[in-house]
């Protein structure tokens, strides 16, 4: 039976390759509603300030502006941060790449070599207030903002046990419980009671809250 109460969440494409945004287009699936799509800094910052999408697809070298690309884009867009997310996408793993357009401020980094199920899926995580990374990218991200003096820095986590962390960190990366207790070597169950604990320690209600959390502290 068809769900009646089902919204497609809105997005803006953002690459200048005319071929890539209509296969994109073609492979997201209908979960997603690419409302624009832009090639350059301007056309993308004029998009996003028009339609005000939940998500943008952001690419990460793009041409026009000063030069800046995606991470311009995103300066340009700051002050919609609170309810435009920025996913980027792009064929760079390039550890430089990666850590400034999240430094500018998007919610998630995913490579072009992804399937269109996949970054439907990384869209609906980035929409509902995860934090997407393509799992070998999560690592210079950890790197770039000091995880470790974070994780010291900070009381909070001294409630947690160290496998906890390690679940708490992979959960708030947007990792499935799935892909967690294979990561971990442990049992789903096994890493639904660690959710619950840390969940339980840190006063917060689902993974959601918890991935902000993890964000506002620079330990994702």
């Amino acid at each position: 039976m068809t769900d009646q109460a089902f919204t497609p969440i809105d997005v803006v494409v953002v690459d200048d390759h005319a071929i890539f945004r209509s296969g994109l287009k073609a492979d997201l699936d209908d979960r997603i509603r690419v409302v624009a799509e832009a090639a350059t800094v301007e056309e993308a910052i004029a998009a996003v300030r028009h339609h005000a999408p939940s998500v943008v697809l952001l690419d990460v070298h793009l041409p026009g502006g000063r030069g800046g690309g995606g991470a311009e884009v995103l300066a340009g867009c700051a002050d919609l941060f609170s309810s435009v997310k920025f996913l980027a996408l792009s064929v760079s793993d390039a550890a430089e790449d990666v850590v400034t357009v999240i430094r500018a401020g998007a919610r998630g980094y995913v490579t072009k070599s992804i399937s269109g199920k996949e970054i439907s899926d990384a869209v609906e995580r980035v929409a509902g207030g995860d934090a997407v990374f393509s799992p070998r990218l999560a690592g210079f991200v950890l790197d770039a903002f000091g995880t470790q003096a974070a994780i010291s820095a900070d009381e909070e986590l001294d409630l947690l046990s160290a496998r906890e962390l390690e679940v708490m960190r992979l959960i708030a990366r947007g990792y499935s419980y799935k892909e967690v207790a294979k990561d971990l070597f442990i049992s789903v169950k096994t890493v639904e009671t660690h959710v619950s604990s840390v969940l339980r320690k840190l006063q917060l209600s689902n993974r959601h809250e918890l991935t902000r959390w993890a964000v506002d502290r620079r330990i994702l």
